[in-house]
């Protein structure tokens, strides 16, 4: 039976097509505009929780795509029904009940973290806190979609266009997040503004649901009756699923790898999903800007790309390094979202569609965020993602005709242009049997050959990648016998340098703690351990510690939170009473082992930190006892915002004795946060000097130190306040004080970009 001609549009259908579409696009533009800012505002609001760590920001992303699955087969059912205004009013009514549960806020009975299991802890959080709201979002992309197939517009049959409306939403929420919302608001403005655009939302889904039902009834019957299609087999589902799995892992992965072992550097998770969500746009445009034959050309490159700069590490180039993993990143993931949309079913199935790639999300997002933190010592997920990668070429009956010999020339002498660059930089020598670069680079040029020279199968250039990747791992670098420990908390290393006079503990590319272990004519060191790194006694912690020391007269008690390498644990002298704060206790067990170092094993052996937050055990502690608290706790480069604010310095003032005094360190290679401290002083009524000096001794492990102490009265700090290394500083007018309500991390950045001009 030949289905009906659909109707000659009159000006009046004009006028009302451009109505559906305009009302359609502001609606889906407008959830995912909620959909990706509350992501990174609930998210801020949960920090504190868990110490600032970084891995809270890999659990949301877990949490964030298993609602979306949740959202997403929700809507599936509900367009299977018939009629079709019911899925309007059930929607509309979720929207609403939602809507009863704002503004967001920590559910009660969830303040205290346990001792273990943060990740399930904080899924839990999560779920009680916003999963409602959240799931009605989550929802809206494919549930709007199909309704927009069913008014009977013109684009209707092919509504993926609406998808990049959806992406374009979600890019530029994640953008203005840190430079806009945040520098500009506290954490209850941003809540209540998206309490208000939720509510906008509903008022839009509204006038959807009202143009769907004033929609004539033949369009749906059309469209019901497009029997021709038949529904996707398993086969090209799982597919989707695959190719949705891959860069969704890849994401968390290289965030992870860029964080861990290139640099820790303060909002540096928006790029790598700020890329993730532009190639979503670019691929389901109706005309690609990108073309998808161009991304699967350079999809081997990209790959060949990974593996040298895995070779090379992270400290050769920074800029360069973080741009090509991103790079490099961005092309993979075009020619796996491009692949999902040069695939993508009829209209009738897009639902059905979407569940596919949210649960394909899903799996690459537990592999990467939950299973790999809990199965690796290392960041594994990145590189067996990357052989992964191979795997999302096209079969070899879709594979496009042989190109030109000049194209693939083209990105054969590329890849080798990545060789040529690394030797000429010096990370390659003349010898290929003493260096893995070599090796890794010439894998990753036959990698090239054979999936674009050879159009080998995509099994073969997966073995290949997986080759290459081993080669990286077990063949040694020229650094040093590395050991990695993984927590919750992140990947920490600990560096015996060649001649192993030192062991060094990393956090990423940042040292956190040394101790020599061999003497510079190579005997042992022996007696008790010597502070080095940042800790030294001429550094800024060992004066202040002295300070306070002859200040008192005798003894004095100690708060230290952070305990790193248990460094400090050596500047406590008899009859002092130290106690550290410390929430991950893998550190506890690292600085523990005499292997690794041997601080607490000498200086402090019954040591037993309170373990958990420090902001919330701190707290906990007896007011007016402690004449020093040193405040050491980072993650990497990144800092623990909750440890650096006013009401954060208003419990150190409570816990301090009459002429106690607090020292922060700030020293840090992105933020500039010296005037951070002063300003949250300020506001409790303390002055600040500031030490910034160069030992100009890196070569003995001894660094230069950033260091603000905090007290009531000049008299408190004893010798610092005539010390001319130490400069009373006053805070500055134009500058916002950081509050648990407020922080400005982006212009720290900035402040940090201006010393160096």
């Amino acid at each position: 039976m030949t289905p009906p001609e659909p109707p000659v549009p009159t000006p009046h259908s004009a006028g009302r097509n451009s109505l559906v579409l305009i009302v359609y696009t502001s609606a889906i533009f407008v959830s995912a505009l909620l959909l990706f800012s509350v992501q990174p505002l609930f998210t801020k609001m949960v920090l504190p929780r868990l110490g600032g760590s970084p891995a809270v920001w890999s659990v949301a992303m877990v949490f964030f795509q298993s609602l979306l699955l949740a959202g997403y087969a929700y809507a599936h059912f509900l367009m299977t029904i018939r009629n079709r205004m019911i899925p309007v009013v059930v929607h509309l009514v979720l929207l609403v009940v939602a809507l009863l549960t704002l503004p967001l806020s920590i559910a009660s009975g969830w303040g205290t973290p346990p001792s273990s299991g943060y990740a399930i802890w904080l899924l839990g959080l999560f779920v009680v806190s916003i999963g409602l709201p959240f799931f009605a979002l989550a929802a809206n992309n494919p549930m709007l979609q199909a309704w927009f197939v069913r008014t009977g517009h013109p684009d209707g049959p092919d509504p993926y266009f609406l998808y990049a409306s959806s992406n374009i939403g979600s890019f530029l929420a994640l953008l203005s997040y840190p430079v806009l919302l945040e520098p500009m608001f506290t954490l209850r403005t941003q809540n209540l503004v998206w309490t208000g655009g939720y509510g906008l939302l509903i008022v839009l889904i509204a006038g959807c649901g009202l143009l769907l039902w004033r929609s004539p009834e033949v369009a749906v019957t059309d469209i019901a009756a497009d029997t021709d299609a038949p529904s996707p087999s398993w086969s090209p589902r799982l597919r989707w699923i695959f190719l949705a799995a891959v860069p969704s892992g890849l994401l968390i992965a290289v965030t992870v790898h860029i964080s861990t072992d290139v640099a820790a550097a303060p909002l540096l998770w928006v790029l790598p999903l700020s890329l993730y969500l532009l190639t979503w746009v670019l691929v389901f445009q109706s005309r690609p800007l990108l073309p998808h034959a161009w991304m699967l050309m350079l999809q081997p490159l990209a790959i060949a790309g990974v593996i040298v700069l895995l070779a090379v590490g992270g400290e050769q180039n920074l800029l360069l390094t973080l741009g090509g993993h991103q790079l490099c990143f961005f092309i993979i993931a075009m020619a796996c979202h491009g692949e999902l949309a040069r695939t993508r079913p009829p209209a009738r199935y897009l639902t059905g569609f979407y569940v596919a790639l949210s649960f394909g999300g899903m799996i690459g997002g537990l592999f990467a965020g939950l299973v790999a933190p809990f199965t690796f010592s290392w960041v594994a997920e990145y590189p067996i993602l990357l052989v992964l990668t191979a795997l999302c070429r096209p079969p070899e009956d879709e594979r496009w005709p042989n190109w030109s010999g000049r194209i693939w020339a083209v990105i054969v002498g590329a890849a080798v242009a990545l060789v040529v660059l690394a030797y000429q930089s010096g990370t390659i020598t003349t010898s290929l049997i003493d260096n893995r670069i070599t090796l890794a680079a010439v894998l990753a040029v036959i990698c090239v050959l054979l999936a674009v020279g050879l159009q080998a199968s995509r099994w073969k250039v997966a073995a290949m990648v997986a080759l290459a990747v081993v080669v990286i791992r077990i063949y040694p670098a020229d650094e040093g016998r590395v050991e990695t420990v993984r927590s919750f908390f992140g990947v920490h290393k600990i560096v015996e340098t060649p001649n192993g006079q030192y062991h060094v503990l990393m956090h990423g590319t940042t040292i956190h703690g040394a101790e020599k272990f061999l003497n510079d004519d190579g005997t042992p060191v022996t007696g008790r351990p010597e502070p080095i790194s940042y800790y030294h006694k001429d550094g800024g912690i060992g004066q202040a510690i002295e300070a306070i020391r002859v200040r008192k007269g005798g003894p004095i008690r100690v708060a230290v939170i952070g305990l790193g390498s248990g460094s400090l644990t050596c500047a406590a002298q008899p009859g002092e009473n130290w106690t550290f704060f410390e929430i991950d206790q893998t550190m506890v067990d690292t600085a523990r082992d005499p292997k690794h170092f041997t601080f607490i094993q000498s200086c402090m052996p019954d040591l037993q930190p309170v373990m958990g937050d420090a902001r919330l055990t701190f707290a906990k502690q007896p007011d007016g006892i402690y004449d020093l608290i040193i405040v050491d706790a980072y993650s990497s480069d990144a800092i623990p915002i909750h440890l650096a604010t006013e009401e954060a310095m208003a419990i150190y003032k409570q816990k301090l004795a009459p002429q106690g005094a607090v020292v922060m360190h700030v020293s840090n290679r992105h933020l500039e946060l010296a005037s951070v401290v002063v300003g949250i002083a300020d506001e409790n009524d303390m002055k600040s000097w500031v030490f910034n000096e160069d030992s100009g001794r890196d070569n003995e492990y001894i660094f230069s130190t950033n260091v603000v102490i905090s007290a009531r009265e000049e008299a408190d700090v004893g010798t610092l306040a005539a010390n001319s290394t130490w400069a009373l500083t006053e805070p500055e007018d134009h500058q916002r004080v950081w509050t648990d309500d407020y922080s400005n991390v982006l212009g720290a950045v900035w402040r940090r970009l201006r010393e160096g001009e």
